[in-house]
């Protein structure tokens, strides 16, 4: 016995609405150097924002408190150091190869800004580990609010750097870095932060994910740490979240 094969059913479209224009293009995904830098920049300022706040009703001589926020912005001071090298080193460099020569001055001058803003946060950042040893020794209320006043400044700094960023120097990334180049980039890039410290990394570029990005995110890590992630990443993540802004993350 044969199957009968089901026709699709043609629908007539009404003259009105025909049209001989080809279908609009669809706008392409953001690459994967773009997304990395958004999902970063998110971080910075979501985290810098946190210890200001969380940093301000911290009790006066609590060690374990006071440790806790401390590392947590020595940390974050690591992070954003390393990523300023790396886009200083690596992908500006690869950026400005890449894009034609016309509008090669326009990204020039905006590499320059870059630099200009991002190495006066450096210094801030470099700031904010020796305000954050200060208040680790003392434990006084003075030296607590020194740490959450440049917490403060940091985020308004990283804020308005980030902002800038994506304006002009995102979409460059999108149209002229591909991701055969952010490959080789993230190849040579190196932290040289410990399992641990990775994982909980990780979780903070996540937490405000979309789906898109969380994707995109997770397979451009390595298997081993996508699995580590699933089995107890996952677990300490809301753990230490808990310990910093005593409420779990948002997701």
């Amino acid at each position: 016995m044969t199957t009968a094969t089901a026709l699709p059913t043609i629908r007539a479209v009404p003259l009105s609405v025909r049209t001989d224009s080809p279908p609009a293009p669809t706008s392409a995904p953001p690459g994967r150097a773009a997304t990395y830098q958004r999902v970063l920049h998110q971080l910075a300022r979501r985290e810098l924002g946190t210890l200001a706040d969380v940093a301000t009703w911290a009790p006066d001589g609590e060690c374990a408190r006071t440790g806790t926020l401390t590392c947590h912005a020595a940390l974050l001071a690591r992070v954003l150091l390393h990523h300023h090298a790396v886009e200083r080193e690596s992908v500006w460099p690869a950026l400005l190869r890449a894009v034609p020569a016309g509008s090669r001055p326009a990204a020039e001058a905006a590499v320059a800004s870059w630099t200009v803003s991002c190495t006066r946060i450096d210094a801030a950042l470099r700031d904010l580990d020796t305000l954050a040893r200060q208040w680790s020794v003392s434990g006084t209320a003075r030296a607590r609010d020194g740490f959450a006043r440049a917490c403060r400044r940091l985020a308004d700094d990283v804020d308005a750097q980030t902002a800038e960023e994506e304006a002009t120097l995102l979409p460059l990334l999108d149209a002229h870095l591909t991701d055969a180049d952010w490959a080789a980039i993230i190849r040579t890039a190196r932290c040289g932060l410990s399992g641990r410290q990775q994982l909980l990394v990780l979780g903070l570029a996540l937490e405000d994910c979309c789906a898109g990005d969380r994707a995109r995110l997770l397979r451009g890590t390595r298997r081993s740490t996508r699995l580590a992630w699933w089995l107890h990443g996952r677990r300490r993540y809301r753990a230490s979240v808990v310990r910093l802004r005593g409420a779990p993350p948002a997701r």
